[in-house]
């Protein structure tokens, strides 16, 4: 009579499903763990830092133009209360911009502008021109993103640098490109450096960039 032997299989600690499956537990719990500590303690890798520098330098021009607009509605609306009181008509304006006239020109334009017209001709004159300066800039940050994605590419960044007069560093991963894009509107914002911005503009038209349809839709609805 033969014999067989039949072998168990043996299920020791080591291999044992239930301990199996709460060590997988555990070690995706950890990995978890270290995922969530490098979100809070890196929050702004490279690539989303370059990612923002389009919408951080709009953003800044934008809020430049936003006060533009307030100041130069104020002395178009004043410059016209003065020319009614003249009885004489005011001049043309060269911005389609829209804003909210003075809501007691009688008592805030005199106040404003205690010269009369010619002190309201004046700010007139130049807050049309600062606010050409903004609007301009702003025209030349949606040029420079080519593509219209809302975000500058790295040649994007290298032909906007360039057109700006400003060094480029490939080491810097957007932690300075934004405010070194800010800090150059805001110098020839003050100076009103038309010519420098108008031949920064040129050079992107060199390269290729255009104004366009998207561009003009955006510059609408800052104007207006």
């Amino acid at each position: 009579m033969s014999i067989r032997l039949s072998s168990t299989r043996t299920t020791g600690p080591a291999n044992h499903p239930r301990l199996l499956k709460r060590t997988t537990a555990r070690l995706l719990a950890v990995r978890l763990v270290v995922i969530l500590l490098l979100l809070a303690f890196f929050p702004n890798d490279s690539s989303s830092r370059e990612s923002r520098v389009f919408e951080e330098f709009t953003r800044h021009i934008g809020q430049q133009i936003h006060k533009d607009k307030q100041a130069f509605g104020q002395a178009s609306s004043c410059l016209a209360w003065f020319y009614g009181k003249a009885k004489a008509p005011p001049p043309p304006t060269a911005e389609k911009i829209s804003w909210q006239t003075a809501a007691q020109p009688e008592v805030d334009c005199p106040r404003t502008y205690p010269g009369g017209m010619d002190q309201a001709r004046d700010d007139f004159s130049k807050t049309q021109s600062m606010l050409s300066v903004s609007l301009t800039f702003y025209e030349f940050a949606l040029v420079a993103d080519r593509n219209d994605d809302g975000i500058y590419s790295h040649t994007e960044l290298q032909d906007l640098f360039s057109a700006l007069a400003l060094p480029f560093d490939d080491r810097d991963h957007g932690q300075t490109q934004a405010p070194s894009l800010a800090k150059r509107f805001d110098s020839w914002y003050r100076s009103r450096n038309m010519e420098a911005l108008i031949q920064g503009m040129n050079d992107l038209y060199e390269r290729g960039y255009r104004v366009t349809p998207s561009d003009r839709i955006e510059l609408n609805r800052v104007m207006g």
